[in-house]
Parts: structure tokens; C-alpha cells; sequence
């Protein structure tokens, strides 16, 4: 079994990347989209979205990560998967799951698959672009308004020669709504050989048994229950191997919050920092009850010497510190 670390738009940059990856189970991460409208783009575009291009394209314990394209017409999405390749992107990622409705209005994500041709296209396109030994996957949903051209879009994927496809086990019209159809995926399966990864819907280690089960595929991609849970990927390892290893407690969460935030001080300006603390907590609050409490502590904060103060003042307190059942 593989874990892959979803590409969350706007939650899941490079700083994130590196420190969930650090927490071992990972096998692969992707980025947030590179947005492809007409354009070549240039270097620094790549390069800010992915700074691990700068260290082999993996991140700081040895993960590699893909860089996703986003867009709609098969020459730029070809051209500036070529461009990324050359700069050392281990591997392409192609977003056709994408649910928002400002990126399906510019022609992006979830919206092309009505159009199994043209993801097809795009797809074989940026096969074609990139060298034999740089992987070109794929993610999509089960469709858009509804599955009516999901298997369509499976096969074209498969006759593009992508080496990978993950399917977000939803249509664009289910959003994040639960449940996901995992036993969708199964029918994928029994489709094509390319191999699949499935994706939605994935909380626990019980709920990664089940979808494996249904989906009958062996690989998953993670997504929130690995921020809401960071140890996730280690305890659905575990509950593979029929072993048992300990929760990560609130305690342990504490130090990855004050890393995540000098992280973010390297990386970026102070005025940015505040904000994806926050963020995290809204996540990390669904099993931990404690990051509730500590979110309405700094919900107003957005100095980061006050808000390191007060993590540090929460991790000496007993009131923080109790094991969450």
C-alpha cells in the first residue's frame, strides 16, 4: 500500500509538506495547482508553489512531490508540463477534481470532465511532452453533475498512457458532502489496468480498511483526516499490518504547531503567518477538543511573537495537556 498527501488548494503548501512528511507514512505529496491559462509560464512560478524543485523535488525527509497543472487546453497544459519537468519535478500531476466554481468558470478542474475527449487530450498531450521516466497522473471525481461520463473519463485517461489515476470518490455536485461512493472506484477498476488511488472520505484507520475493501484498490490519498489527524498515515500503516501503535496526544500536537509557525516565519511575511495556524486548528479541532479552545485563544492574534506566547503558555498548561480519549 502507498499514502498519498492530497493536494489541498490554499491549506496544503510547501511548509505544511514538510511538516507532515516528517511524521513518516507518506509516499508521495502533491502541490497546490499551477494555474495554465495560454501561457509558458515562467520559472518562478514553479518554483514558488514548488520550492522543493530547489532539493531533488522532495521534501525535507525525502518525500517526492508532483506538480500539479490545472487548465483546460492541451498545448499550454503540454508546454508548461514540459517546462516543469526541466526543472526537476519528479513527477505531473493533472487536477480535473477541482470543485470551486471560480476555477470550473475559468475553464478548470471538475468541469472538463462533461468532456471525456478533451481530458483525454489534455492528458495524452502532456504524456507526450514529458520524458518516459517522469510519471504523468491524473485526479479526478466521479464527475460533474453526475457519473453519466465517469467510466468514458476513465478510459480516455487510460488510453492517454497516464501512469496513475486517483478518483475523489464524489461528483463535483457532492462537493465534500459525505458520504464518498468508494464502491464507484471498484467499477473503475474492473475498467482499465491503469492503476488507481483512491481518495474521499478517509478519517480513520477503520475507514481506510473499509475503502481499500470497496474500492478495491490499494493505494489512498489522504487528504483532511490527515490534518485533522497528522499521524494518520502511520496508524492506517499499522492497522494494515495488524499492529497497534499509539496516538499521537495533544501534547505531541503542540511542538508541530510552533513549528508549523517558524516555518512559515522563514518562508513568508510576518502579516501572512498567523493565518494558517489558525486554519490547522479548525482542522485539528474534529479529534482534538482542545485546538477549539486554543483557536478562540488567538482567533484575533496576528502578531507572531503573541501568538508563539501563547502556544508556549498553552503547552506549560495541564488545561492543554490532557490526552484526548
Amino acid at each position: 500500500m502507498r499514502l498519498m498527501l492530497a493536494p489541498m488548494e490554499g491549506v496544503i503548501d510547501h511548509t505544511m509538506r514538510e511538516l507532515l512528511s516528517e511524521l513518516g507514512g507518506m509516499d508521495r505529496c502533491v502541490t497546490e495547482f499551477v494555474r495554465v491559462s495560454e501561457a509558458l509560464l515562467p520559472a518562478r512560478v514553479f518554483r514558488r508553489l514548488c520550492p522543493e524543485l530547489g532539493s531533488g523535488g522532495k521534501t525535507a525527509s525525502g518525500v517526492p512531490v508532483y506538480l500539479q497543472l490545472l487548465g483546460g487546453q492541451p498545448t499550454p497544459m503540454a508546454e508548461n508540463a514540459a517546462r516543469a519537468a526541466e526543472l526537476g519535478a519528479p513527477g505531473i500531476d493533472l487536477n480535473f477534481g477541482c470543485p470551486a466554481k471560480t476555477v470550473n468558470r475559468s475553464d478548470g478542474g471538475s468541469i472538463i470532465l462533461r468532456e471525456p475527449q478533451r481530458v483525454h487530450d489534455i492528458t495524452a498531450a502532456v504524456r507526450a511532452a514529458v520524458p518516459e521516466n517522469i510519471p504523468v497522473t491524473v485526479k479526478i471525481r466521479l464527475g460533474f453533475e453526475d457519473q453519466s461520463t465517469f467510466l468514458d473519463v476513465v478510459q480516455g485517461i487510460a488510453e492517454a498512457n497516464a501512469t496513475e489515476l486517483t478518483i475523489h470518490a464524489r461528483t463535483k455536485k457532492h462537493g465534500y458532502r459525505a458520504p464518498a461512493y468508494w464502491e464507484e472506484i471498484a467499477r473503475a477498476r474492473s475498467t482499465v489496468s491503469l492503476p488507481i488511488i483512491a481518495n474521499g472520505e478517509i478519517w480513520s484507520p477503520g475507514d481506510a480498511l473499509r475503502c481499500r475493501q470497496q474500492s478495491q484498490c490499494q493505494d489512498l490519498m489522504l487528504g483532511r483526516g490527515a490534518l485533522c489527524r497528522p499521524d494518520l498515515p502511520r496508524l492506517v500503516r499499522a492497522a494494515l499490518d495488524g499492529t497497534t501503535i499509539d496516538s499521537l496526544n495533544w501534547t505531541d500536537i503542540l511542538p508541530l504547531l510552533r513549528k508549523l509557525l517558524s516555518l512559515n516565519l522563514a518562508n513568508y511575511d510576518a502579516s501572512y503567518v498567523a493565518g494558517p495556524i489558525k486554519q490547522w486548528l479548525v482542522y485539528l479541532r474534529y479529534y482534538y477538543p482542545q485546538a477549539a479552545v486554543m483557536f478562540e485563544s488567538i482567533k484575533r492574534e496576528r502578531d507572531p511573537e503573541r501568538i508563539e506566547a501563547i502556544l508556549e503558555q498553552c503547552s506549560q498548561s495541564t488545561h492543554f495537556s490532557k490526552r484526548v480519549a
